[in-house]
Parts: C-alpha cells; structure tokens; sequence
C-alpha cells in the first residue's frame, strides 16, 4: 500500500471548495479523469454517510477496473470538519486482488497567504494494482477541474 500527497492553491474561500467537495453535482463535474463520465448512485455528505460513484471510460477500448469500461467505488465520510476538512474511506468495487482494499482520503483546507485556499490531499492506502504516479496523476488533474469550478463560483 502507498500514498500519495498533493497540493494545489484554489483562489476560491474555503467555504466554496468544501461545499464543491460534499455536493454530488459538483463531484459529477471535477472528480472524473479525462476521457470518462461520472454517476454518482448514492452521496450523503454527512460523517457516516454512504456514497457510491461510477466513472465509465469513453473510449471502448479502456478496460475498467469493476466491469468492462467501468470503475466503480464504494465508500463513507468518516470525517467532516465544516470548510477545514473531509476524510473519506473508500474502496473499489472489483474481483482484482491487486485493485481491493480499502483507501482513505484526506482532503484539508487551509486560508492561503495572499487570499485563496490551500488543500493538501492525501490518499493513503493505494492498492497495489495502482500505480502511485498515475494515482497523483489523475488527482492533480481533478483538483485543476475542481479550482476552474469553485474559482468561476459555479459551486459557490
């Protein structure tokens, strides 16, 4: 198991990037990797609270890791700290032993010198079958998506 760590600066309040964080419509539109589409079947953004979501690859050549061109992941929000903080504890839904296991993630916000937000993500636990780089790979461009969101006041 492994972690990966990162950074990214949001000129957006702390209060606009945690709603982006706990709102379904919001993870429909920045928590998705290019070239694949988002579902989200279940979201309740509350500590304790369950959430299932889907990522379905658009090019029919693209194996998922749940089904043929699907990537579908399970999990709960074990912490919520109002505009400072959410940790979630998540898994993927798949027969593949290097793909099993469950993740956590640590999203946290801080007041940025000069004005903006500050998240530090932190998602320990990768699985094996992930690799590090294309797990840091994919979130850094997630978090460019989610700053262009809450930065144009789309989920403010």
């Amino acid at each position: 198991m492994s972690t990966t760590r990162i950074h990214r600066h949001i000129q957006a309040p702390r209060a606009a990037v945690y709603r982006a964080l706990l709102d379904a419509d919001a993870i429909a539109k920045w928590r998705v990797p290019p070239g694949m589409t988002c579902e989200v079947h279940r979201f309740e953004p509350r500590e304790g609270g369950a959430f299932r979501v889907s990522l379905t690859y658009d090019a029919p050549d693209r194996a998922g890791k749940t089904s043929a061109h699907t990537d579908t992941y399970h999990g709960r929000f074990v912490a919520l700290v109002p505009d400072e903080k959410v940790v979630e504890s998540l898994e993927f839904e798949t027969d593949d032993p290097a793909l099993r296991g469950t993740m956590t993630i640590t999203t946290t916000l801080a007041d940025a010198a000069g004005g903006g937000t500050d998240l530090l993500g932190v998602h320990d636990g990768l699985p094996p079958g992930v690799p590090p780089a294309d797990n840091e790979a994919g979130w850094r461009e997630s978090l460019d998506r989610l700053a262009r969101l809450v930065e144009a006041g789309s989920a403010a």
